[in-house]
C-alpha cells in the first residue's frame, strides 16, 4: 500500500479541529494512529511494527478544550443513527443523484441512509433501527465527528 502524506495531513487536520482524540485506521499491511490530548499530541504513523515521523505534519498546536454543545432534550423516545467514524457527511452517492432518505421516510434496520467520505474512500453508513426519519441533524458535506448524531428515527 503506498502512503499518501497529503490524505494523512488532512486526517490530521480534521482530528486536530474536531473532539476526536484518537483516530486508527488498519488495513493488513498499514496502521495509521492519530491521537490528540488537550495540548493536541503529535500523530504516529506506524507501517507494521516501525514507526516514522511524518514530513511536513502539521505541528503541534495548543488547544483549549473545547466544550461540547448541549444537546437539545429529548422528550421522544427517538432513536439516533451516529456516525461510526471521521469524515465528510452526503446524503447521496453522488450530487446529481436522489438522496438515500429524505425527512419522514420509512426506514429498514441495515438501510443505506447516507455515505461518510474518509480519505477519499466512500463508506455507506447503515441504519442500525428502523423506523420513521424525524430529524435529519447535519447538512450535506459537513465534516461529522465520531459518534455525531447523524438523524433521529421514531421506531413506532
Amino acid at each position: 500500500m503506498e502512503i499518501d502524506l497529503a490524505e494523512i495531513r488532512e486526517l490530521i487536520a480534521i482530528v486536530n479541529q474536531s473532539n476526536v482524540t484518537e483516530l486508527v485506521i488498519e488495513s493488513e499491511d498499514f496502521k495509521l494512529s492519530i491521537r490528540k490530548s488537550v495540548a493536541s499530541a503529535p500523530a504516529s504513523m506506524d507501517p507494521g511494527a516501525a514507526s516514522q515521523e511524518i514530513p511536513g505534519a502539521a505541528p503541534d498546536i495548543p488547544t483549549t478544550p473545547a466544550t461540547p454543545p448541549e444537546e437539545p432534550a429529548v422528550e421522544h423516545n427517538f432513536l439516533e443513527v451516529k456516525a461510526p467514524m471521521v469524515g465528510t457527511f452526503y446524503r447521496a452517492p453522488s450530487p446529481e443523484a436522489s438522496p438515500f432518505v429524505q425527512l419522514n421516510d420509512r426506514i429498514g434496520q441495515n438501510q443505506t441512509v447516507c455515505i461518510i467520505e474518509a480519505m477519499k474512500l466512500m463508506n455507506e453508513i447503515e441504519a442500525e433501527v428502523s423506523g420513521r426519519i424525524v430529524e435529519i441533524c447535519v447538512n450535506n458535506g459537513e465534516p461529522v465527528e465520531f459518534g455525531q448524531i447523524l438523524m433521529r428515527v421514531d421506531p413506532k
